[in-house]
Protein backbone atom coordinates (compact mmCIF):
# COMPACT_ATOMS: atom_id res chain seq x y z
CA UNK A 1 0.00 0.00 0.00
CA UNK A 2 2.69 2.30 1.07
CA UNK A 3 4.30 2.13 -2.49
CA UNK A 4 1.06 3.46 -4.30
CA UNK A 5 -0.32 5.65 -1.13
CA UNK A 6 1.98 8.33 -1.25
CA UNK A 7 2.74 11.39 0.68
CA UNK A 8 0.23 13.82 -0.84
CA UNK A 9 -1.62 11.16 -3.60
CA UNK A 10 -2.53 8.07 -5.42
CA UNK A 11 -0.31 6.52 -7.88
CA UNK A 12 1.37 3.76 -9.26
CA UNK A 13 1.13 1.32 -12.24
CA UNK A 14 -2.30 0.77 -14.48
CA UNK A 15 -3.40 -2.63 -14.00
CA UNK A 16 -0.90 -3.92 -11.34
CA UNK A 17 -0.65 -1.51 -8.65
CA UNK A 18 -4.06 0.68 -10.29
CA UNK A 19 -6.67 -1.67 -10.82
CA UNK A 20 -10.69 -1.05 -10.93
CA UNK A 21 -10.93 -3.08 -7.48
CA UNK A 22 -8.67 -0.98 -5.74
CA UNK A 23 -9.88 1.99 -7.09
CA UNK A 24 -13.56 1.34 -6.23
CA UNK A 25 -12.35 0.29 -2.68
CA UNK A 26 -10.60 3.95 -2.55
CA UNK A 27 -13.97 5.61 -3.20
CA UNK A 28 -15.63 3.93 -0.84
CA UNK A 29 -13.39 4.84 2.19
CA UNK A 30 -13.21 8.59 0.32
CA UNK A 31 -16.44 8.26 0.34
CA UNK A 32 -16.62 7.29 3.75
CA UNK A 33 -14.21 9.87 5.05
CA UNK A 34 -16.01 12.58 3.23
CA UNK A 35 -19.71 11.25 4.50
CA UNK A 36 -18.54 11.83 7.98
CA UNK A 37 -17.21 15.14 7.45
CA UNK A 38 -20.53 16.36 5.89
CA UNK A 39 -20.43 16.26 2.83
CA UNK A 40 -23.39 15.07 -0.12
CA UNK A 41 -21.60 15.09 -3.18
CA UNK A 42 -17.97 14.25 -4.39
CA UNK A 43 -16.67 15.72 -8.63
CA UNK A 44 -14.50 13.04 -10.51
CA UNK A 45 -12.45 14.10 -13.19
CA UNK A 46 -9.94 12.45 -15.52
CA UNK A 47 -7.25 13.45 -17.86
CA UNK A 48 -6.50 11.73 -21.50
CA UNK A 49 -4.88 8.84 -20.39
CA UNK A 50 -6.94 5.83 -22.00
CA UNK A 51 -7.44 4.21 -18.37
CA UNK A 52 -8.93 7.13 -16.88
CA UNK A 53 -12.87 6.79 -17.24
CA UNK A 54 -13.06 3.24 -16.24
CA UNK A 55 -11.29 4.06 -13.33
CA UNK A 56 -13.67 7.07 -12.88
CA UNK A 57 -16.58 5.24 -13.10
CA UNK A 58 -14.92 2.38 -10.59
CA UNK A 59 -14.07 5.20 -7.69
CA UNK A 60 -17.78 6.98 -8.26
CA UNK A 61 -19.08 3.19 -7.84
CA UNK A 62 -17.46 3.26 -4.32
CA UNK A 63 -18.36 6.76 -3.23
CA UNK A 64 -22.35 6.49 -4.61
CA UNK A 65 -22.04 2.69 -2.31
CA UNK A 66 -21.37 4.47 0.80
CA UNK A 67 -24.31 7.04 -0.10
CA UNK A 68 -22.67 10.19 -1.50
CA UNK A 69 -23.99 11.78 -5.33
CA UNK A 70 -20.67 11.69 -7.70
CA UNK A 71 -20.78 14.82 -10.19
CA UNK A 72 -18.34 13.91 -13.46
CA UNK A 73 -16.91 16.53 -15.08
CA UNK A 74 -15.33 14.43 -17.52
CA UNK A 75 -12.55 15.23 -19.46
CA UNK A 76 -10.50 18.30 -17.35
CA UNK A 77 -7.05 19.72 -16.31
CA UNK A 78 -5.97 19.40 -12.71
CA UNK A 79 -6.76 22.69 -11.91
CA UNK A 80 -10.27 22.42 -13.70
CA UNK A 81 -11.09 20.19 -11.52
CA UNK A 82 -10.25 21.64 -8.57
CA UNK A 83 -11.96 24.65 -9.74
CA UNK A 84 -14.98 22.55 -10.05
CA UNK A 85 -14.31 22.03 -6.21
CA UNK A 86 -13.91 25.52 -5.18
CA UNK A 87 -17.58 26.59 -7.41
CA UNK A 88 -19.44 23.69 -6.31
CA UNK A 89 -18.04 23.04 -2.89
CA UNK A 90 -17.50 19.31 -3.14
CA UNK A 91 -15.01 16.97 -2.65
CA UNK A 92 -12.74 16.15 -5.71
CA UNK A 93 -10.86 13.39 -7.15
CA UNK A 94 -8.87 13.80 -9.92
CA UNK A 95 -7.56 10.91 -11.93
CA UNK A 96 -4.33 11.34 -13.63
CA UNK A 97 -0.93 10.50 -13.28
CA UNK A 98 0.56 13.88 -13.68
CA UNK A 99 4.30 13.69 -15.72
CA UNK A 100 4.53 10.20 -15.25
CA UNK A 101 5.10 8.03 -18.23
CA UNK A 102 2.04 6.56 -20.17
CA UNK A 103 1.51 3.34 -18.33
CA UNK A 104 0.59 5.15 -14.83
CA UNK A 105 -2.41 6.71 -13.11
CA UNK A 106 -3.45 8.11 -9.98
CA UNK A 107 -5.38 10.13 -7.81
CA UNK A 108 -5.25 13.31 -6.59
CA UNK A 109 -8.24 13.71 -3.91
CA UNK A 110 -9.43 17.15 -1.93
CA UNK A 111 -11.89 18.22 -0.02
CA UNK A 112 -14.69 21.14 -0.68
CA UNK A 113 -12.70 23.87 -1.81
CA UNK A 114 -10.06 22.55 -3.53
CA UNK A 115 -8.43 21.03 0.28
CA UNK A 116 -5.76 18.88 0.41
CA UNK A 117 -6.11 15.48 1.17
CA UNK A 118 -2.25 14.11 2.37
CA UNK A 119 -1.57 11.39 4.66
CA UNK A 120 -1.95 13.24 7.64
CA UNK A 121 -5.51 14.38 6.48
CA UNK A 122 -6.99 11.51 5.19
CA UNK A 123 -4.55 9.13 2.84
CA UNK A 124 -3.34 7.67 6.17
CA UNK A 125 -7.53 6.89 7.13
CA UNK A 126 -7.99 5.12 3.24
CA UNK A 127 -4.77 3.36 3.82
CA UNK A 128 -5.81 1.76 6.47
CA UNK A 129 -9.66 0.84 5.64
CA UNK A 130 -8.39 -0.31 2.41
CA UNK A 131 -5.96 -2.99 4.58
CA UNK A 132 -8.68 -3.75 6.89
CA UNK A 133 -11.90 -3.78 4.97
CA UNK A 134 -13.79 -0.76 4.20
CA UNK A 135 -16.90 -0.58 6.04
CA UNK A 136 -20.27 -1.23 4.24
CA UNK A 137 -22.83 1.88 4.30
CA UNK A 138 -26.41 0.29 4.78
CA UNK A 139 -27.85 3.73 3.44
CA UNK A 140 -29.45 4.00 0.37
CA UNK A 141 -27.10 4.30 -2.43
CA UNK A 142 -26.08 7.97 -4.25
CA UNK A 143 -26.39 8.31 -7.79
CA UNK A 144 -23.96 9.75 -11.06
CA UNK A 145 -25.09 12.98 -12.84
CA UNK A 146 -22.61 14.61 -15.67
CA UNK A 147 -21.82 18.14 -15.75
CA UNK A 148 -19.06 20.42 -18.09
CA UNK A 149 -17.34 22.60 -16.20
CA UNK A 150 -15.27 23.99 -18.66
CA UNK A 151 -16.86 27.10 -19.52
CA UNK A 152 -16.74 27.99 -15.38
CA UNK A 153 -13.53 27.41 -15.15
CA UNK A 154 -12.75 29.92 -18.02
CA UNK A 155 -14.88 32.52 -16.73
CA UNK A 156 -13.34 32.23 -13.20
CA UNK A 157 -9.33 32.14 -14.56
CA UNK A 158 -10.35 35.50 -17.14
CA UNK A 159 -11.59 37.79 -13.90
CA UNK A 160 -8.50 36.63 -12.13
CA UNK A 161 -6.34 37.85 -15.26
CA UNK A 162 -7.76 40.31 -17.23
CA UNK A 163 -5.74 39.97 -20.29
CA UNK A 164 -7.87 41.77 -22.31
CA UNK A 165 -6.29 44.95 -22.73
CA UNK A 166 -2.39 43.46 -23.17
CA UNK A 167 -0.27 44.30 -26.19
CA UNK A 168 -0.52 41.52 -29.17
CA UNK A 169 1.36 38.65 -28.17
CA UNK A 170 2.17 35.32 -29.88
CA UNK A 171 2.48 32.47 -27.90
CA UNK A 172 4.34 28.95 -28.25
CA UNK A 173 2.29 26.27 -26.45
CA UNK A 174 3.63 22.65 -25.95
CA UNK A 175 0.78 20.70 -24.71
CA UNK A 176 2.84 17.15 -24.79
CA UNK A 177 -0.44 15.85 -25.90
CA UNK A 178 -1.75 16.32 -22.02
CA UNK A 179 -4.41 18.57 -21.00
CA UNK A 180 -3.22 21.79 -22.21
CA UNK A 181 -4.31 20.64 -25.81
CA UNK A 182 -7.78 21.23 -24.42
CA UNK A 183 -8.03 24.03 -21.69
CA UNK A 184 -5.66 26.61 -23.99
CA UNK A 185 -7.85 27.12 -26.94
CA UNK A 186 -11.10 27.47 -24.69
CA UNK A 187 -9.26 29.97 -22.15
CA UNK A 188 -7.12 31.82 -24.43
CA UNK A 189 -9.98 32.17 -27.15
CA UNK A 190 -11.16 36.06 -27.37
CA UNK A 191 -8.15 37.42 -26.17
CA UNK A 192 -4.84 39.46 -27.78
CA UNK A 193 -3.05 35.82 -27.81
CA UNK A 194 -1.86 34.60 -31.26
CA UNK A 195 -1.41 30.27 -30.15
CA UNK A 196 1.29 28.55 -31.82
CA UNK A 197 0.46 25.20 -30.84
CA UNK A 198 2.64 21.78 -30.58
CA UNK A 199 1.68 18.88 -29.48
CA UNK A 200 -1.95 19.72 -28.92
CA UNK A 201 -3.99 16.31 -29.74
CA UNK A 202 -4.69 14.41 -26.88
CA UNK A 203 -3.25 11.15 -26.13
CA UNK A 204 -2.27 9.63 -23.25
CA UNK A 205 0.89 7.24 -24.77
CA UNK A 206 2.36 10.59 -25.32
CA UNK A 207 3.81 9.65 -28.61
CA UNK A 208 6.07 12.73 -28.81
CA UNK A 209 7.98 13.13 -25.90
CA UNK A 210 6.97 12.84 -21.88
CA UNK A 211 4.59 15.52 -20.60
CA UNK A 212 6.87 16.40 -18.32
CA UNK A 213 8.70 19.25 -18.95
CA UNK A 214 11.00 19.84 -15.90
CA UNK A 215 12.95 16.87 -17.34
CA UNK A 216 15.37 19.42 -19.74
CA UNK A 217 14.91 16.94 -22.68
CA UNK A 218 11.19 17.52 -22.78
CA UNK A 219 11.86 21.62 -23.07
CA UNK A 220 13.51 20.83 -26.44
CA UNK A 221 11.16 20.93 -28.96
CA UNK A 222 9.52 24.30 -27.34
CA UNK A 223 12.92 25.83 -27.37
CA UNK A 224 13.49 24.93 -31.01
CA UNK A 225 9.93 25.79 -31.72
CA UNK A 226 9.32 29.36 -30.03
CA UNK A 227 11.94 31.30 -32.15
CA UNK A 228 11.03 29.40 -35.39
CA UNK A 229 7.31 31.22 -35.04
CA UNK A 230 8.96 34.02 -33.68
CA UNK A 231 6.71 34.06 -30.44
CA UNK A 232 6.52 36.13 -27.75
CA UNK A 233 6.84 33.64 -25.33
CA UNK A 234 7.11 29.86 -25.41
CA UNK A 235 5.06 27.68 -22.56
CA UNK A 236 5.25 23.49 -21.82
CA UNK A 237 2.19 22.20 -19.71
CA UNK A 238 2.89 18.95 -18.00
CA UNK A 239 0.14 16.11 -18.77
CA UNK A 240 -2.54 17.46 -16.46
CA UNK A 241 -1.67 21.03 -16.88
CA UNK A 242 -0.87 21.84 -13.37
CA UNK A 243 2.20 22.82 -14.07
CA UNK A 244 3.70 25.17 -16.42
CA UNK A 245 7.15 25.84 -17.96
CA UNK A 246 8.74 28.73 -19.88
CA UNK A 247 11.04 29.43 -22.45
CA UNK A 248 11.92 33.06 -23.84
CA UNK A 249 12.03 34.36 -27.52
CA UNK A 250 14.86 33.06 -27.87
CA UNK A 251 13.96 29.77 -26.93
CA UNK A 252 16.27 29.62 -23.73
CA UNK A 253 14.31 28.69 -20.53
CA UNK A 254 13.11 30.70 -17.38
CA UNK A 255 13.69 29.54 -13.93
CA UNK A 256 10.52 28.23 -12.17
CA UNK A 257 11.85 30.07 -9.53
CA UNK A 258 12.37 33.36 -11.54
CA UNK A 259 8.49 32.86 -12.21
CA UNK A 260 7.26 32.51 -8.91
CA UNK A 261 9.47 35.59 -8.23
CA UNK A 262 8.02 37.48 -10.82
CA UNK A 263 4.23 35.94 -9.92
CA UNK A 264 4.84 37.15 -6.27
CA UNK A 265 5.76 40.52 -6.94
CA UNK A 266 2.68 41.06 -9.16
CA UNK A 267 0.31 39.52 -6.32
CA UNK A 268 2.13 42.16 -3.55
CA UNK A 269 1.61 44.99 -5.95
CA UNK A 270 -2.12 43.70 -5.10
CA UNK A 271 -2.41 43.44 -1.53
CA UNK A 272 0.96 44.71 0.10
CA UNK A 273 2.16 43.20 3.16
CA UNK A 274 0.71 39.17 2.24
CA UNK A 275 2.89 36.12 3.16
CA UNK A 276 3.93 34.41 -0.06
CA UNK A 277 5.08 30.45 0.38
CA UNK A 278 8.13 29.40 -0.93
CA UNK A 279 9.29 25.39 -0.81
CA UNK A 280 12.73 25.07 0.69
CA UNK A 281 14.12 24.48 -3.55
CA UNK A 282 13.54 27.53 -4.58
CA UNK A 283 16.12 30.20 -5.09
CA UNK A 284 17.41 32.06 -2.61
CA UNK A 285 16.03 35.07 -4.55
CA UNK A 286 12.47 34.72 -4.24
CA UNK A 287 12.53 35.43 -0.82
CA UNK A 288 14.54 38.19 -1.71
CA UNK A 289 12.15 39.45 -4.06
CA UNK A 290 8.80 39.19 -1.88
CA UNK A 291 10.97 40.71 1.43
CA UNK A 292 11.50 43.45 -1.81
CA UNK A 293 8.08 43.85 -2.79
CA UNK A 294 7.00 44.11 0.59
CA UNK A 295 5.93 40.68 1.51
CA UNK A 296 6.55 37.67 4.07
CA UNK A 297 8.57 34.95 3.01
CA UNK A 298 7.19 31.63 4.06
CA UNK A 299 9.77 28.33 3.72
CA UNK A 300 8.10 25.28 3.58
CA UNK A 301 8.79 21.43 2.23
CA UNK A 302 7.85 20.64 -1.05
CA UNK A 303 4.77 19.08 -1.97
CA UNK A 304 1.46 20.38 -2.75
CA UNK A 305 -0.76 19.07 0.37
CA UNK A 306 1.76 20.96 2.79
CA UNK A 307 2.07 23.64 0.66
CA UNK A 308 -1.85 24.39 0.49
CA UNK A 309 -1.92 23.91 4.12
CA UNK A 310 0.76 26.41 5.32
CA UNK A 311 -1.27 28.85 2.96
CA UNK A 312 -3.91 28.20 4.97
CA UNK A 313 -1.89 28.59 8.01
CA UNK A 314 -1.18 31.93 7.33
CA UNK A 315 -3.54 33.60 4.42
CA UNK A 316 -0.33 33.69 1.96
CA UNK A 317 -1.63 35.26 -1.06
CA UNK A 318 0.27 33.09 -3.47
CA UNK A 319 2.80 30.54 -3.65
CA UNK A 320 5.89 28.50 -5.84
CA UNK A 321 7.56 25.77 -6.02
CA UNK A 322 10.98 25.17 -7.61
CA UNK A 323 8.71 22.45 -9.99
CA UNK A 324 6.69 24.68 -11.42
CA UNK A 325 3.87 24.29 -8.93
CA UNK A 326 1.76 28.04 -8.85
CA UNK A 327 -0.69 28.12 -6.08
CA UNK A 328 -3.04 31.00 -5.48
CA UNK A 329 -5.22 32.23 -2.56
CA UNK A 330 -8.13 33.50 -5.00
CA UNK A 331 -7.81 30.29 -6.88
CA UNK A 332 -9.05 28.13 -3.58
CA UNK A 333 -5.37 27.84 -2.98
CA UNK A 334 -4.56 24.98 -5.54
CA UNK A 335 -2.29 25.15 -7.67
CA UNK A 336 -2.81 26.11 -11.79
CA UNK A 337 -0.38 26.28 -14.56
CA UNK A 338 -2.50 28.41 -17.28
CA UNK A 339 -3.42 30.71 -14.12
CA UNK A 340 0.47 31.45 -13.77
CA UNK A 341 0.57 31.43 -17.48
CA UNK A 342 -1.54 34.47 -17.40
CA UNK A 343 0.43 35.69 -14.74
CA UNK A 344 3.44 36.09 -17.37
CA UNK A 345 1.49 36.95 -20.30
CA UNK A 346 -0.22 40.00 -18.59
CA UNK A 347 3.45 40.94 -16.98
CA UNK A 348 4.86 40.86 -20.96
CA UNK A 349 1.93 42.36 -22.29
CA UNK A 350 1.91 45.28 -20.20
CA UNK A 351 5.85 46.16 -21.53
CA UNK A 352 7.56 46.64 -24.54
CA UNK A 353 10.41 44.56 -23.46
CA UNK A 354 11.35 40.97 -24.65
CA UNK A 355 11.02 38.46 -22.13
CA UNK A 356 14.32 37.55 -21.74
CA UNK A 357 14.66 41.47 -20.72
CA UNK A 358 11.95 41.08 -18.14
CA UNK A 359 13.26 37.89 -16.27
CA UNK A 360 16.41 39.47 -16.24
CA UNK A 361 16.08 40.63 -12.76
CA UNK A 362 14.70 37.73 -11.63
CA UNK A 363 17.71 35.44 -12.33
CA UNK A 364 20.40 36.32 -9.50
CA UNK A 365 22.00 33.01 -8.86
CA UNK A 366 23.21 29.60 -10.70
CA UNK A 367 21.22 26.86 -10.42
CA UNK A 368 21.91 23.24 -11.64
CA UNK A 369 17.93 22.40 -11.75
CA UNK A 370 16.44 19.13 -10.49
CA UNK A 371 19.00 15.70 -10.65
CA UNK A 372 17.80 12.77 -10.00
CA UNK A 373 19.63 9.40 -8.88
CA UNK A 374 18.16 5.72 -8.88
CA UNK A 375 18.52 4.33 -5.62
CA UNK A 376 17.44 0.53 -4.61
CA UNK A 377 15.68 1.76 -1.79
CA UNK A 378 15.40 4.02 1.32
CA UNK A 379 18.03 2.49 3.27
CA UNK A 380 20.56 3.19 0.05
CA UNK A 381 18.99 6.92 -0.21
CA UNK A 382 19.41 7.84 3.61
CA UNK A 383 23.02 6.33 3.75
CA UNK A 384 24.36 8.15 0.67
CA UNK A 385 22.69 11.35 1.98
CA UNK A 386 24.11 11.21 5.05
CA UNK A 387 27.41 10.64 3.72
CA UNK A 388 27.57 13.76 1.39
CA UNK A 389 26.61 15.58 4.83
CA UNK A 390 30.00 14.02 6.50
CA UNK A 391 31.76 15.09 3.58
CA UNK A 392 30.91 18.50 3.88
CA UNK A 393 30.72 19.08 7.30
CA UNK A 394 33.85 21.28 7.57
CA UNK A 395 32.48 23.64 5.03
CA UNK A 396 28.98 23.80 6.49
CA UNK A 397 27.24 26.92 8.14
CA UNK A 398 24.33 25.32 9.03
CA UNK A 399 21.57 21.68 7.86
CA UNK A 400 18.65 22.11 8.08
CA UNK A 401 16.34 18.84 7.73
CA UNK A 402 12.82 20.07 7.05
CA UNK A 403 12.50 18.05 3.64
CA UNK A 404 15.48 15.83 3.15
CA UNK A 405 18.68 17.48 4.08
CA UNK A 406 19.55 21.14 3.12
CA UNK A 407 23.24 21.88 3.59
CA UNK A 408 23.85 25.54 3.63
CA UNK A 409 27.58 26.36 2.68
CA UNK A 410 30.26 29.14 4.36
CA UNK A 411 30.45 30.48 1.03
CA UNK A 412 26.58 31.38 0.49
CA UNK A 413 26.19 28.54 -1.60
CA UNK A 414 23.55 25.87 -1.13
CA UNK A 415 22.83 22.44 -1.78
CA UNK A 416 19.65 20.15 -0.85
CA UNK A 417 19.16 16.40 -1.49
CA UNK A 418 15.88 14.28 -0.66
CA UNK A 419 13.73 11.93 -1.51
CA UNK A 420 11.17 11.71 -4.09
CA UNK A 421 7.60 11.55 -2.72
CA UNK A 422 6.10 9.71 -5.89
CA UNK A 423 9.50 7.32 -7.42
CA UNK A 424 12.78 5.51 -6.14
CA UNK A 425 14.64 8.59 -7.15
CA UNK A 426 17.11 10.64 -4.72
CA UNK A 427 16.98 14.57 -6.22
CA UNK A 428 19.85 16.69 -6.03
CA UNK A 429 18.95 20.47 -6.15
CA UNK A 430 22.59 22.81 -5.99
CA UNK A 431 22.41 26.93 -5.77
CA UNK A 432 25.82 29.28 -6.31
CA UNK A 433 27.15 32.04 -7.15
CA UNK A 434 28.38 30.91 -10.47
CA UNK A 435 27.93 28.13 -12.70
CA UNK A 436 31.30 27.37 -12.50
CA UNK A 437 30.60 26.71 -8.57
CA UNK A 438 27.62 24.73 -9.24
CA UNK A 439 29.03 22.29 -11.50
CA UNK A 440 32.25 21.61 -8.82
CA UNK A 441 29.60 21.33 -6.25
CA UNK A 442 27.27 18.91 -8.68
CA UNK A 443 30.29 16.63 -9.46
CA UNK A 444 31.56 16.41 -6.19
CA UNK A 445 27.73 15.54 -4.59
CA UNK A 446 27.24 13.31 -7.34
CA UNK A 447 30.61 10.96 -6.55
CA UNK A 448 29.08 10.42 -3.39
CA UNK A 449 25.49 9.84 -3.95
CA UNK A 450 25.98 7.24 -7.07
CA UNK A 451 29.14 5.77 -6.01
Amino acid sequence: MADVIKAYDVRGLVGDQITTDFVRAVGQSFGRLMRSEGALSVVVAHDMRDSGPELVDAFAEGVVAQGLNVVNIGLASTDEMYCASGLLQMPGAMFTASHNPAAYNGIKLCRAGARPVGQDTGLATISRELAEGVPEFRGAHGYVTNRDMLPDYVDYLNKLVDLKDVRPLTVAVDAGNGMAGYTVPAVWENLPLTVEALYFELDGSFPNHEANPLDPKNLVDLQKFTPEVKADIGVAFDGDADRCFVVDEKGQPVSPSAIAALVAERELAREPGSAVIHNLITSKAVPEIIRESGGEPVRTRVGHSFIKAKMAETNAIFGGEHSAHYYFRDFWRADSGMLAAMHVLAALGQQDKPLSEMMAKYNRYAASGEINSRLANAEAQAERTEAVVAAFADRTENVDRLDGVTVDLKDGNWFNVRASNTEPLLRLNVEASSQEAVDALVEEILAIIRA
